[in-house]
């Protein structure tokens, strides 16, 4: 089950997951040469990210990489890529490596091929996932109404593409199996719709209905909840 922790405003609950994020990766770091964080994009997650890169971290030994991508370059203002470039590696944070989801495959469905290799090398387990959750109940790129739903979150294969039905953009997505490589979790959740919808997952009703239960329910790697209003 996951922990669920409440603070006073996003401000704060951006800070407190930037702590306990920091403190996992200099545990990683401390038995080990490599360590990766896999972060998701969205405006929610900006606080934290510049609270985080004001840690004191080894970063020119950390590898930073994507939960999901839209399928645009990075210079484009969706990208999540960008994103991070622009509020997480800054300052020391700049000496971690990046690795990027968008390539300039043809299609996603290309570019998830070309993934498999660069993903496989990275470290495992990942030292810390970080996570939002959408307003439709996704996480990552896993929509609840995208067709691939349930490859990715059946699938062995570390990354997958996705179509959403709503979204813009295609997307490419680390399947479920893939977040679940990782020694913790954390889900940055704000605003009291989002409330609604994460007590709505935490209670019955199908993973299809919202993907974030999918993390929720599972006891392979512990979840901690990082809620504000």
């Amino acid at each position: 089950m996951a922990r669920l922790l409440e603070y006073a405003d996003a401000e704060t609950a951006a800070a407190a997951l930037a702590l306990h994020v920091a403190g996992r990766l200099r545990a990683d770091l401390d038995s080990q040469e490599r360590t990766v964080l896999v972060v998701s994009g969205g405006k929610s997650p900006v606080p934290f990210f510049r609270a985080l890169a004001a840690q004191p971290l080894a970063w020119e030994r950390l590898i930073v990489t994507l939960a999901d991508e839209r399928w645009v370059p990075p210079d484009h203002p969706d990208s999540n890529e960008a994103l991070v470039r622009r509020h997480l590696l800054t300052g020391r944070a700049a000496a971690a490596r990046m690795v990027p989801l968008w390539s300039a495959s043809a299609t996603p469905e290309a570019a998830a091929q070309a993934l498999v290799p660069v993903l496989a090398a990275l470290p495992r387990p990942f030292g810390q996932v970080v996570l939002g959750m959408g307003e439709d109940g996704h996480v990552a790129s896993l929509f609840p109404d995208a067709p691939e739903l349930q490859e990715g979150l059946r699938t062995a294969e570390p990354v997958l593409a996705v179509h959403p039905g709503a979204a813009p953009h295609p997307r490419l997505s680390l399947s479920l199996a893939t977040l679940l490589q990782s020694r913790d979790l954390a889900l940055l959740v704000s605003g009291e719709p989002k409330a609604r919808l994460l007590e709505r997952a935490l209670g019955d009703g199908p993973v299809e209905e919202l993907p974030v239960r999918a993390v929720l329910r599972q006891a392979a790697v512990p979840v901690s909840v990082f809620w504000a209003p």
